[in-house]
């Protein structure tokens, strides 16, 4: 499958690239929406700031929100996933508005976020097979979806619950890391190549 890997401009690519093509995929990386757009499945990546990331949308905001809830299938990684709601409390901009809801920082004593943490994950096919996962995050921001439905994964650092993973439509979005979370990580985004083919081999029946 061919697989769009967005490119905000900042930050290396290489360990979420190894990691697709690891679960099989051929990852195209690329700064033009055109070309993302385009191909199998979408992943934004999680480099870079807010701002920087609302900026690379341009003038492109309101397509790329309809394309994902015409159902692209898409994974949003960190500020990938971030992204994918209105607003962020980091910087100026709106987000790709997918899923109603702000993005906020931590109510903790420390940030960012650095290391390993848990995720209590539900039923998901993102995490099948993926039991008592333990993963890599590097965060000071989380996310709030108004809707409560669109949580899939719950995390909790120094007392502050958040949401480590959320679902809307045929788009996935993870807080933590899964390039840099060992094979459970790369089982989560096996999981999700896997939701690609399936959605695939769908339209052509």
């Amino acid at each position: 499958m061919n697989v769009a890997l967005f490119d905000y401009g900042a930050g290396n690519l290489h360990s979420l690239k190894k990691a697709l093509e690891t679960g099989g995929a051929s990852v195209t990386i690329t700064p033009s929406w055109d070309e993302a757009l385009s191909l199998e499945a979408l992943v934004l990546p999680g480099v870079g700031s807010f701002g920087a990331a609302v900026a690379s949308l341009g003038s492109e905001r309101e397509r790329v929100r309809e394309t994902l809830e015409g159902g692209l299938p898409t994974l949003g990684i960190c500020l990938g996933m971030q992204l994918l709601f209105e607003e962020s409390e980091e910087g100026e901009g709106r987000g790709i508005g997918l899923i109603p809801g702000p993005v906020r920082l931590l109510r903790s004593r420390l940030t960012p976020q650095m290391g390993w943490n848990d995720v209590a994950t539900t039923g998901d096919p993102l995490f099948a097979g993926v039991d008592g996962l333990v993963a890599y995050y590097a965060n000071s921001y989380v996310c709030e979806p108004m809707n409560q439905d669109a949580t899939i994964a719950t995390s909790e650092y120094q007392g502050d619950s958040f949401a480590a993973g959320v679902r809307w439509a045929r788009s996935w979005g993870v807080q933590f890391h899964p390039e840099k979370s060992s094979a459970p990580g790369l089982r989560i985004i096996r999981n999700f190549l896997q939701e690609v083919v399936q959605r695939s081999e769908g339209e052509e029946i």
